[in-house]
């Protein structure tokens, strides 16, 4: 059993990754039934929650049906981060999370995220901190470098399992590869494998189907995995991945009455979490991938980006199997 702290997580669990912009309360509701065993909010701001900034606070709001969840802060001020790791920790999390990955510049190149990563002594300070601040366990997530010359991955994770982490999770890509290229699991695997290292290892980067997972796992010896961008309109990700674990078969693909039943789902939340004009506004982003591979698409698709009408995006969303159904029975999607 894999636990971070005493917070039992699973024999090999499968984490939701912290996406901004993405993985807000309604979108981890659906992961969350779909078979997420742990995730994080958006990334927050320090310096927001400490003004109090209206943005930052709203991502604060958990449910108990999330749990356990951790919170996720960055920032590149070490008394800023304090301060907000113990605001955090008021909203009631099982973990803190502090962002050493984030590639984007205006995150990075103010030396938040993975801009830390030029300057190890300071990550290690700021870390330290932190941990001194909370109660809660404190969990990392990084990259291996701020690129291939500055690959320093073994020697931060021994760094910051000395100040007093509980697990890191690593992207196996450096911050100037963004998110292009392939990840290379062979670093995290160095970490996972280094006779130093006795917290969790999670690795991160490039899953997107079971076999993957399963081979991931068995190749490179991680602790879990955590999924970003293959969770986005994809929630039944996680339990397809636990049942090909379990049984070497794939699960049946969702059906088209399911899809519609949790855009359905995730959009009621939504509106009921934002507000109906900013709640239909910010479900736009996640049509074209719950209904991705569906021929001819294109034209319902159109109409649901364009539709500012909570009831209308659900009378659209009705019609789409009965619409949809010759061709979805004519190929898999």
């Amino acid at each position: 059993m894999v636990k971070i702290g005493n917070i039992e997580i699973g024999e090999f669990p499968l984490l939701l990754a912290p996406m901004e912009d993405v993985s807000d309360p309604p979108f981890r509701a659906v992961c969350k039934e779909n078979g997420a065993d742990l995730m994080y909010t958006e990334f927050i701001s320090s310096e927001g929650l400490i003004r109090d900034a209206a943005k930052s606070v709203e991502k604060l709001d958990i449910y108990d049906y999330e749990r356990p969840i951790g919170i996720q802060i960055f920032g590149d001020k070490i008394h800023s981060m304090r301060q907000a790791a113990a605001i955090a920790e008021e909203a009631d999390p099982e973990i803190i999370d502090i962002n050493y990955g984030c590639p984007v510049k205006k995150v990075a190149c103010k030396g938040a995220g993975a801009g830390i990563l030029l300057d190890i002594p300071k990550m290690q300070e700021m870390t330290a901190e932190i941990v001194k601040a909370v109660n809660k366990p404190v969990t990392v997530k990084t990259r291996l470098g701020w690129d291939d010359s500055t690959i320093r991955i073994v020697e931060v994770a021994k760094r910051l399992q000395d100040v007093g982490i509980q697990a890191l999770t690593i992207h196996g890509r450096t911050r100037k590869q963004m998110y292009k290229g392939v990840a290379d699991w062979t670093k995290i695997a160095e970490v996972k494998n280094h006779p130093d290292i006795h917290i969790p290892i999670f690795g991160n980067g490039d899953i997107d189907s079971p076999e993957k997972a399963l081979e991931y796992k068995n190749v490179y010896g991680v602790d879990g995995i955590m999924i970003g961008r293959a969770a986005i309109g994809y929630p039944w990700i996680f339990n397809e991945i636990k049942h090909y674990f379990e049984t070497g078969e794939h699960l049946e693909r969702p059906s088209l009455a399911e899809r519609v039943r949790v855009t359905k789902k995730h959009l009621d939340f939504s509106v009921e979490w934002k507000g109906e004009i900013k709640g239909v506004l910010e479900m736009r982003r996640h049509y074209t991938n719950y209904f991705k591979g569906i021929p001819h698409f294109k034209p319902y698709r159109t109409k649901l980006v364009e539709t500012d009408s909570y009831m209308e995006l659900l009378s659209i969303l009705d019609e789409i199997p009965e619409v949809f159904n010759e061709y979805v029975e004519q190929s898999s999607i």
